[in-house]
């Protein structure tokens, strides 16, 4: 008898659970996997299939349902590369896969009849499309496709590598060195310095727009080293005590957004240039009124000031602290 590891009664209470793009619930069972077990999943009339072109996700929309999970055959005229297939697990037993169509969504003139559409993974979290165990799968499936995309050539020998056990893995087809997906882990961080908050601007966000500091974790750092060595590098402030608040899988492509507090030992700013375009201090009472809307406004009346989108992790860093007595 099938049996998950997840209870379905049970729902964590996490920060992590509640973020977009956390919500995936399959038992992966990727040691468990046969070499065909791709081949197998497609003769299953339970098993359902995620659509990717170029970073996009293929959507049916039904009324105001938006549908990711198609049938093999609802996406027959739309390219499917079935030699790319891969195995994402079973949802109570169905198998769910994730696969590359060759429809390319960016050439001139390109439409889909409707009522399909292939939207990109922000803008589908933004507009809050899906439910939320669907986002989940929406970034396992992206991201594995876009590992493997990359990842066509063994590392060791630089022979063409394969897929293996429906995704779960690559094989040299010279050397047999096996290759397994990969995440990268970034630490984004909230630095607080009494009952204020630390807050930049990179040089490619838009006007106004204010986040955590963010940096990639290095080979043979902790979590807490990076955070860090990132907050230094780019504000010029020493952090002391790291504490870890949540995690936001993230498919660009293929990254684990760690999210921490950090307690400033100082506050003179000295930013990087060459990484942000402003660097401040904000209090408890701005960041709110921000987050309300109630900000400072510029000339034409629009927010001075405002904050990433409620999708991403940085926007809960931020507001939870702001929010908390």
């Amino acid at each position: 008898m099938y049996r998950s590891f997840l209870d379905p009664a049970y729902t964590p209470e996490e920060t992590s659970a509640e973020l977009v793009f956390s919500g995936g619930r399959l038992d992966r069972l990727s040691e468990d996997r046969s070499e065909d077990c791709v081949a197998e999943a497609l003769t299953d009339p339970a098993t359902r299939i995620l659509g990717f072109a170029r970073g996009r996700v293929f959507i049916r929309f039904e009324g105001d349902e938006a549908r990711c999970l198609f049938e093999a055959v609802e996406l027959d005229t739309f390219g499917p590369q079935m030699d790319k297939a891969v195995m994402l697990g079973f949802d109570n037993g169905a198998p769910r896969l994730a696969v590359p169509l060759s429809i390319n969504p960016d050439d001139e003139g390109f439409e889909l009849p409707e009522p399909f559409k292939a939207i990109d993974y922000r803008s589908i979290a933004r507009q809050g499309l899906l439910q939320h165990d669907a986002f989940g799968n929406v970034a396992y499936g992206g991201a594995l496709l876009a590992w493997h995309a990359t990842n066509r050539f063994c590392a060791r020998c630089g022979s063409p590598s394969e897929i293996r056990a429906g995704g779960a893995k690559r094989q040299c087809t010279s050397c047999e060195k096996e290759h397994f997906p990969r995440t990268d882990p970034v630490v984004i961080m909230l630095t607080i310095h009494g009952d204020k908050c630390l807050l930049g601007r990179s040089h490619h966000f838009p006007p106004g727009m204010y986040s955590a500091l963010a940096g990639f974790v290095e080979a043979g750092e902790t979590m807490e080293s990076a955070v860090r060595r990132e907050t230094f590098e780019e504000s010029g402030i020493r952090v002391g005590k790291v504490t870890y608040h949540a995690t936001q899988p993230w498919p660009f492509p293929h990254t684990l957004m760690i999210g921490c507090y950090g307690e400033a030992l100082e506050t003179d700013i000295v930013k990087d240039e060459s990484e942000l375009d402003d660097c401040r201090w904000f209090s408890r009472d701005e960041v709110l009124a921000i987050l309300k809307g109630d900000g400072p406004k510029n000339s034409d009346g629009e927010p001075e000031f405002f904050m990433p989108p409620p999708m991403a992790i940085a926007n809960r860093l931020v507001t939870d602290w702001a929010r908390r007595q």
